[in-house]
């Protein structure tokens, strides 16, 4: 599989922006994971096996799917936000791409979504298992955590998703830990300088 390039991905996330504001909160968001992403990478004590070019790609599209829970005002629908991974999976294999990067949308939302999950919390999704498999799936998934899209867009500590995920239950605490020890955490002051976001 030859990755498609960022202007490629930059094209498609412009075709399927409502708006120039929409195209700015999710593409910045995208580009943001993708630099924790390669940062993660780089400050590994022991070398990571992953594809850097596969985690590039997977870490601009993975967010694609936000673009069809917008409103005709430009309005956002968080009520139904837990779907915009299956919404952006299709988007892709829709356009061609290979399920290894369509898994990049479907597979990156908390720390994982499982059959039970879907079940249980009655989550308008297919009942399916949305689990990050691979080191770049799971790399992605991990740097996605750090980043918000709210009203102002906002950087998020490991500390501080870790109490937000703690309301899911502490499989999910426990899920995010093992992450944690695996990948390490970012040092967020140079992301944070470039785009100006806060820290929560």
């Amino acid at each position: 599989m030859i990755p498609p390039t960022v202007s490629e991905v930059r094209a498609l996330h412009e075709r399927y922006a409502p708006s120039v504001e929409a195209l700015d909160l999710v593409f910045t968001h995208c580009e943001i994971v993708c630099d924790i992403a390669e940062q993660l990478v780089a400050q590994a004590d022991l070398p990571l096996d992953v594809d850097m070019d596969l985690v590039r790609v997977g870490a601009l599209l993975h967010d694609i799917g936000v673009y069809r829970l917008f409103d005709q005002d430009g309005r956002l629908d968080h009520r139904d936000y837990i779907r915009h991974g299956v919404l952006g999976h299709e988007i892709l294999r829709q356009e061609g791409f290979p399920e290894r990067l369509c898994r990049f949308c479907s597979c990156h939302t908390g720390v994982g979504l499982t059959r039970h999950d879907v079940r249980s919390q009655g989550l308008g999704i297919p009942e399916a298992d949305y689990l990050a498999e691979t080191a770049e799936e799971q790399l992605v998934m991990y740097a996605d955590k750090f980043h918000s899209k709210t009203t102002p867009p906002t950087f998020l500590t490991a500390d501080s998703y870790s109490l937000r995920v703690a309301r899911f239950g502490e499989d999910k605490v426990h899920e995010f830990g093992l992450l944690r020890a695996r990948f390490g955490e970012p040092d967020l002051t140079s992301v944070r300088g470039r785009y100006g976001h806060a820290q929560v």
